[in-house]
């Protein structure tokens, strides 16, 4: 079944020296992966330390070379989304050393010539990767290859700048230029830099002879049995101390931990960061480990075998007294706990993709006798980082890698002030790198949906949660058994291609026109409302969205009861300046709901 299983870096899968290429089957659907994506593979990379690798891990190919002499065609059963991605990493950094040809030594321009080989075979030229053609895939992915100094040829592809592959491309070499422009150095520095992360990057590639046999092992590895993680691993060592020390009952540390990963729930992810966050916040009352300013997910391992060996007794005590408390901060709540102030908060901060800022609550709220913190200053705090996250998620300011070292010197400040005084400077180190309201405003005005769609969904909800009264006060988080949403974003005008006619009437009458206009203004904020209940509304009438009932009489369309959707429902047509002017007065409100 397995012809071959080699973990690899990224130099040896896409070597100069080979012919392979990697093909996408045609039923793959197409290329999917947005901003948060990018910047998480970005961000990973950046946060790898020495010579070790970020592990971007498994792909798993079948080889279908049809003639060995012209190249070696590995199709892809599943990675394509991370190969994609990785290729067009490393199509931005070939833009950025190609167009600064002049600023490169003889060294660096036989690296450009390696990275272009590792993007194109010669004679003929020709991509090594070949996304597939759904949606354009392909041509667009030839166009990005094309932009950053690539000779290959390129089919026309119109909005070529709004397409995902070419966005994806422009966005990782406009985060090399951020990253030079934070870090002082030039733009050549960092895309070298990031040409050797990316580079040593490592693989698992799994070759198997048939497609039937690729399908079966992604099923294999998808549902069956999972690798030990660094969590595992910290829990073996701690049971390992605990049986070698006398005075310590190995049941009750293992009690002990099992009540920790309860608290953290069930979410690798959740626990996860709680081991980072938790070493990051406390490092300077933490038994010192050598060579860890900060956790990441490479030391983690090595952290923890320090804390655990320097007094397992104490170690435990504390570790456990913080999940405790980063537990309330999850809102992984008891059924018998009944909300405070404080725990809306904490919750609204999550929605808002805020888990970054966990590190923050967790040192306050675990100091908050020390540093006279009430309730009343918790939650206020926690509400002004939803704010911040808000605009920092959909802006892209400040950098992601920033973050944790934003956070970290926050608490540095906080240490000798109390009370107000914490509030304050908490307020004034975000307004400091957060981004303008007039930068916030015009991303708010944009294609919001398509930057960021769960930033898109605290937004609406917000807006709609915001016109609440107690008769019409619902719960637009809640989900379904199968965890989706019930309440869901729902596009006015459609997003779907082929645009019924009735549409197409409302939009000029023109299709090209019309096809145009949704172009435009599709995925704005003045597109955009709430519905419920599996609504489905899809492509169809305006008219028939607006007054749409279940099969037991309840509105499920935009006549939902939402004040959001009032505009919506008195409008008797729905093209590109209704949109706009709704754009303009979201935007403005959305812009008040979240002020820094």
């Amino acid at each position: 079944m397995i012809k071959s299983v080699d973990n690899v870096p990224v130099y040896t899968l896409l070597s100069p020296e080979n012919a392979v290429v990697y093909r996408v089957p045609t039923y793959q659907r197409e290329y999917s992966w947005t901003k948060q994506q990018w910047d998480d593979l970005f961000d990973d990379l950046l946060d790898t330390i020495g010579d070790s690798g970020h592990f971007l891990g498994t792909i798993i190919c079948v080889n279908e070379t049809e003639n060995a002499t012209k190249e070696t065609v590995l199709e892809l059963i599943d990675g394509q989304q991370r190969m994609t991605t990785l290729s067009l990493l490393l199509a931005a950094i070939h833009g950025c050393l190609d167009s600064r040809r002049g600023e490169l030594d003889e060294d660096d321009l036989t690296d450009l010539t390696n990275l272009r080989r590792q993007l194109i075979l010669r004679h003929p030229i020709r991509a090594r990767l070949r996304p597939q053609k759904q949606n354009s895939n392909y041509e667009d992915y030839l166009n990005a290859l094309s932009r950053v100094g690539i000779d290959i040829e390129a089919p026309k592809v119109k909005n070529l700048g709004n397409r995902r592959i070419m966005r994806a491309c422009n966005h990782f070499r406009n985060r090399i230029e951020s990253r030079a422009e934070d870090t002082g150095k030039g733009i050549v520095e960092v895309a070298l830099d990031m040409l050797g992360r990316a580079k040593n990057a490592t693989l698992v590639k799994l070759e198997v002879e048939s497609q039937s046999d690729a399908f079966v092992l992604f099923e294999s590895l998808n549902n069956r049995g999972m690798p030990l993680t660094p969590i595992d691993l910290i829990k073996n060592n701690l049971l390992s101390s605990a049986d070698k020390q006398n005075g310590l009952d190995t049941d009750m540390v293992f009690a002990r931990w099992n009540d920790l990963l309860a608290d953290l729930g069930d979410d690798y992810t959740n626990q996860e960061r709680f081991f980072r966050q938790y070493y990051n916040a406390f490092k300077a009352t933490l038994p010192h480990v050598s060579k860890a300013p900060v956790a990441t997910r490479t030391n983690l391992i090595r952290i923890y075998e320090t804390l655990i060996g320097a007094d397992l007794a104490a170690f435990l005590k504390e570790v456990t007294a913080a999940g405790d408390v980063y537990k309330r901060i999850i809102g992984n709540l008891d059924d018998e706990d009944v909300p405070t102030d404080l725990d809306v908060a904490l919750r609204a901060l999550a929605r808002a993709q805020g888990s970054p800022s966990h590190i923050l609550m967790l040192y306050l709220m675990l100091r908050r006798n020390q540093l006279e913190l009430s309730e009343t200053h918790l939650s206020t705090i926690s509400r002004l980082l939803a704010s911040f996250f808000v605009r920092r998620n959909l802006t892209g300011t400040p950098q992601t890698y920033t973050l944790q070292a934003l956070f970290m010197s926050i608490i540095d400040q906080i240490e000798e002030i109390h009370g107000n005084d914490i509030e304050q400077s908490v307020r004034n180190s975000l307004r400091e790198v957060s981004a303008s309201d007039e930068s916030f405003l015009e991303k708010l005005s944009g294609q919001i949906y398509d930057e960021n769609a769960d930033v898109a969904r605290f937004v609406l909800v917000s807006l709609a949660e915001d016109g609440f009264t107690k008769e019409t006060e619902r719960d637009l988080w809640e989900r379904e058994q199968n965890h989706r949403y019930r309440w869901t974003i729902e596009h006015i005008l459609p997003q779907g291609s082929n645009l019924p006619s009735e549409w197409v009437q409302m939009l000029g009458g023109d299709s090209e026109a019309a096809n145009d206009v949704q172009q435009r203004v599709v995925h704005t904020l003045g597109n955009l409302t709430i519905t419920g209940y599996n609504s489905n509304l899809g492509n169809r009438s305006f008219d028939y969205k607006k007054t749409r009932m279940d099969g037991r009489g309840n509105p499920i369309g935009f006549n939902n009861g939402l004040s959001l959707n009032a505009d919506v429902i008195t409008a008797n047509i729905w093209n590109e300046t209704e949109i706009n002017t709704r754009t303009e007065v979201l935007a403005q409100r959305t812009l008040d709901l979240f002020p820094i």
